[in-house]
């Protein structure tokens, strides 16, 4: 169950964090209360997480997922390029969370 919460709180910080660009520094309504509710989702979805997940853990999966997701948002959403120094990083970021969680004792499984 703490995955599927963990998975709750990376997809509502993804939101929020599109929300956020969208929301011109606060001067859109709506995107402005979308960042609002979604970072408050993402940080209820982290608490519930660190219940049974190590901190350093799930942070690192919240923040590398988190990262990619917004990448690719970035990409579709916003028409933003990525060279291919970022991808590599990204595609780090990506490899570093899945040997964390297949292969760590830390992982919490």
């Amino acid at each position: 169950m703490a995955y599927i919460w963990l998975m709750v709180a990376i997809v509502a910080e993804v939101i929020a964090t599109s929300a956020l660009k969208a929301s011109e520094g606060f001067t859109r309504l709506w995107p402005s209360l979308l960042t609002v509710v979604g970072y408050a989702i993402a940080f209820y979805g982290l608490s519930v997480v660190l219940r049974t997940i190590p901190v350093g853990v799930a942070y690192a999966i919240w923040s590398g997922v988190g990262v990619a997701l917004i990448a690719i948002v970035g990409v579709v959403v916003f028409r933003q390029s990525l060279d291919m120094p970022a991808i590599i990083g990204i595609l780090l970021i990506v490899s570093g969370v899945i040997v964390l969680n297949l292969f760590s004792g830390s992982s919490g499984h």
